[in-house]
């Protein structure tokens, strides 16, 4: 943003120097997306600051709430101060980072806070109270954070282009958990016994209402689901069957990755090889109008004295510029190339006008282009490849294109595919050559034979000479007449090495066709990509590609034997990243059990506060289909982050647990009596880790959506997981102490 800062002062102060006639300015400025990008990221930090305060005020006292709420800052501070070692800088994504750290930041704090307050409440002093209250739950504490790095941990080591996007996040969320506890340790302990309470908080009112429902409704009903705690299990069980089934049945469908919203729409033009770059000029011309024509007539249906959605445009004539992503390929150059750019109003002032929907609009207006080889239109400041995209390879180059056009036309049949493309373009007509046995056997190359067909028709160097300081060269080679004539290389002699002159019809072949202005290969075969787009309010790109590698392409492999085909653009991205999200998954349940085992001395209460994650995992899918949200690569990762966030209330109310059995409480009544104790601080870590979200996972900014699924992710799956804490963890606590009572009695027998 420096940088764009310096460049427009520069052109503003060359301008007045400008001959009239002459403007100067930018296009496609990146920086002010940025900006209005942090700005709204900021924004909803700061709202989901506000809920995390004001919550915490509601269920504390507020100088209580304000001594955990000051942790927030502090713990800010502490990743702020580091992040630049790591090599991460002020972003969006580190931005969201922050915003999703927000609600969780405070969990150590609360559970501290409250013990401590709470044996305030029985009338221990001040400072006794702080330092039993914090070593009561540091264990816990300390454990509870561990966990949550552990599975932000493998997030780190994932590859590709998605990896190297999303390693920030991790970064943010360690270090600003890493200042966190040390400031619930080391500084809030110092503050609480310091803070005078008064008496009358007994009497608050919502104290009254949150004590006299988990004294009453709440012990009631985990008193009745540990009576019936096979039911409780079965019921809760069902319900991950039922989400299980509506993904699976396609209620909830998946998108790789959702499209950046950007302020650019842009149309990349390809003609047919030799053409002039007037001629592309001029086609260019008419799809510029075009965009005009479609962004006037949205105009009309705004509401009056909108500002126009039309700022100004650029058409590239002989060049396309590369794309953003991982797909976006590198620049090309040739006469039949154009590139048309349309700068949109931003997008805070186009409301819910996406960029998508205007270049739809663009891509309609301009209707059938018959001279066109290819053209595109694309809205995206990100994206990672092409929807559908699959490279083909044959043998037989002409069976290749025949395939090519194939699978065009399978494509076409389906609803909410468009941009249907491929990468041949073909090319000028050229002249191949074949060498004959006969030639062979005279000694004679191909090269050979290219060499004196080049000299012919092109020339051969005979001599140079030196003009002045130039030099000269003269070549040799047939007159103008013959070289217009194709028929002329059959009728002339090629020179052997022992001097004899051949008629060239007796060595070689030649046929015309035409050729290629690029090639890829593959394995030593050249490939042809067939790629299109698809509008997501009409078809799951996923699924499509399903289709296409289960249906479309084996009945084309029946057709074609030898055809291969590969799958490119954004399914080869989501088969890379989803590699990687299984196996740090792996490693995160892994890293999580072990530091569950080490503070309860167990290898079989890990498990059952463990049971959170899946049930969180269901509550990540409910939030995507109640905000009418797909599920993205971005949830899948913020369901890896919730495998450690979850864990945190089951591993607190647990230890409470324990801590009852240990002093000889009948289990029920230790069961019961542990969820009494922590259910405030399960609720208030809840709360403030949903509200902290909140803003984020309520965004109905354009230009934010991308980041959304990754808030639902861990909003309502930490929202699902509390009721998984209260009810279930309890009931697998007993069903665990039930199996212990079997095993010791079939051992006594």
């Amino acid at each position: 943003m420096d940088v764009a800062k310096k460049v427009k002062t520069y052109i503003d102060g060359i301008r007045p120097g400008l001959p009239k006639g002459l403007d100067i300015d930018t296009f496609s400025d990146m920086s002010s997306i940025l900006k209005s990008r942090i700005n709204l990221l900021l924004k909803n930090m700061a709202f989901g600051m506000i809920l995390v305060v004001i919550t915490l005020g509601v269920f504390l006292n507020w100088r209580l709430a304000g001594w955990i709420s000051l942790g927030i800052p502090i713990a800010f501070a502490t990743g702020l101060w580091l992040l630049p070692s790591f090599g991460v800088s002020i972003n969006m994504v580190s931005l969201f980072a922050f915003i999703m750290v927000l609600g969780i930041v405070v969990d150590d704090a609360i559970v501290i806070g409250e013990n401590v307050f709470r044996l305030r409440q029985r009338g221990i002093e001040a400072r006794e109270a702080s330092v039993e209250g914090t070593y009561n739950v540091a264990k816990a504490v300390v454990f509870s954070v561990l966990t949550t790095i552990a599975a932000f941990w493998p997030l780190l080591m994932a590859s590709g282009v998605m990896g190297r996007i999303m390693r920030n996040i991790p970064i943010v969320v360690i270090l600003v958990l890493s200042g966190s506890l040390l400031e619930a340790l080391l500084i809030l302990p110092v503050h609480l016994a310091r803070t005078k309470v008064r008496p009358e908080y007994a009497k608050k009112k919502v104290d009254r209402l949150v004590s006299r429902f988990i004294d009453g409704p709440y012990a009631r009903f985990i008193g009745f689901s540990l009576r019936w705690r096979y039911v409780t299990f079965a019921v809760f069980i069902t319900v991950v069957f039922i989400t299980i089934g509506a993904w699976k049945g396609g209620v909830l469908k998946f998108t790789f990755f959702p499209e950046v919203e950007g302020d650019v729409m842009t149309c990349n033009l390809t003609m047919p090889a030799g053409t002039s770059a007037e001629h592309t000029a001029e086609v260019a011309g008419r799809i510029e109008k075009a965009a005009r024509i479609a962004l006037k007539k949205k105009d009309l249906e705004r509401p009056e004295g909108s500002e126009p959605l039309f700022k100004y445009s650029v058409s590239l004539i002989g060049v396309q510029m590369p794309g953003h992503g991982p797909r976006g390929g590198e620049a090309m150059v040739g006469s039949n190339l154009a590139q048309i750019m349309v700068q949109l109003l931003e997008g805070e002032k186009r409301g819910p006008i996406s960029a998508d929907t205007l270049a739809s609009l663009w891509r309609k207006q301009t209707g059938l282009v018959p001279e066109a080889e290819n053209i595109s239109f694309t809205s995206e400041i990100f994206s990672a490849g092409m929807p559908i995209d699959i490279d083909l390879s044959m043998k037989d180059n002409n069976k290749l294109v025949s395939a090519v056009d194939a699978l065009k036309e399978e494509l076409s049949k389906y609803p909410g595919v468009f941009d249907i493309n491929d990468s041949f373009v073909p090319g000028k007509e050229e002249m191949r050559l074949r060498l004959k046995p006969s030639g062979k056997a005279l000694g004679l190359s191909l090269g050979d034979i290219a060499l004196q067909v080049r000299g012919a028709f092109y020339g051969s160097e005979a001599l140079r000479i030196q003009r002045g300081k130039d030099e000269v060269k003269v070549l040799v080679r047939y007159p103008d007449k013959e070289r217009q004539t194709p028929t002329s290389i059959e009728d002339m002699r090629v020179h052997t090495k022992n001097g004899l002159e051949i008629p060239f019809k007796e060595v070689a072949d030649v046929k015309t066709e035409r050729g290629y202005t690029t090639i890829r290969h593959h394995d030593l075969m050249r490939i042809i990509e067939v790629y299109a787009d698809v509008d997501e309010s009409i078809a799951n790109a996923n699924e499509l590609r399903h289709i296409l590698m289960s249906k479309i392409m084996p009945r084309l492999k029946d057709k074609y034997p030898d055809l291969r085909y590969t799958m490119a653009g954004e399914g080869k991205e989501q088969k890379e990243s989803m590699v990687d999200v299984v196996k740090g998954m792996i490693l995160a349940f892994f890293l999580i059990y072990v530091l569950l085992a080490v503070p309860f001395n167990s290898f079989t209460q890990p498990v059952i506060i463990m049971m959170a994650i899946p049930f969180g995992i269901v509550g990540a899918f409910w939030g995507h289909m109640i905000m009418g949200y797909n599920l993205s690569i971005l949830s899948v990762f913020g369901i890896v982050g919730l495998a450690g966030v979850v864990v945190n209330d089951a591993l607190v109310l647990t230890s409470e647990i324990n801590k009852n059995m240990q002093r000889g409480t009948d289990m029920h009544e230790a069961i019961v009596s542990g969820g009494k104790i922590r259910f405030r601080a399960v609720i208030l870590t809840t709360l403030t880790t949903f509200f902290g979200l909140t803003p984020m996972i309520t965004e109905r900014s354009l230009q934010a959506r991308f980041l959304v699924p990754m808030a639902i992710s861990l909003g309502f799956g930490v929202l699902f997981s509390t009721f998984i804490t209260l009810i279930l963890v309890p009931c697998m606590y007993a069903m665990l102490e039930d199996l212990k009572a079997l095993i010791r009695s079939k051992e006594t027998q």
